[in-house]
């Protein structure tokens, strides 16, 4: 078996375009851990250990998102998908709680939608290539 048989139906556009997105959602999340080691942590925000989870979930996501594009692998892909989703659910209580600011929860909601998106393209199918006659 050959090293393209192995890897499987390869990566559509929107699958690419899906993990590039979810690698910079994944990025982004990495950076929540300054805000542990900020000397302000005992201000109003999410406490230390969201923080800390987000960071793990933005490097998991980033590690998946880079086997999920090297092998075409749909299990990295569901991977990327489910740590973008938990990383969406620990971000969901400031649309909900009161005293958080206006432009945080414009950019929550701008993140849980962007995350949707993602979801959406990253577990798309890609299409099967035509078969060789």
């Amino acid at each position: 078996m050959s090293r393209t048989e192995a890897r499987g139906i390869p990566l559509s556009r929107k699958n690419k375009v899906g993990l590039g997105l979810a690698a910079a959602l994944g990025l982004l999340d990495m950076t929540n851990v300054v805000g542990v080691l900020a000397p302000d942590s005992d201000g109003p925000g999410p406490p230390a250990g969201v923080l800390v989870g987000d960071a793990v979930l933005g490097l998991i996501t980033v590690v998946a998102v880079v086997h999920a594009w090297r092998t075409a692998s749909r299990t990295g892909s569901r991977v990327v998908a489910a740590s973008r989703i938990l990383s969406a659910i620990t971000a969901l209580p400031a649309l909900f709680v009161t005293g958080v600011p206006a432009w945080v929860v414009a950019v929550v909601a701008v993140f849980i939608v962007v995350t949707v998106v993602v979801i959406a393209l990253v577990l798309s199918r890609p299409a099967p290539e035509p078969a060789a006659s």
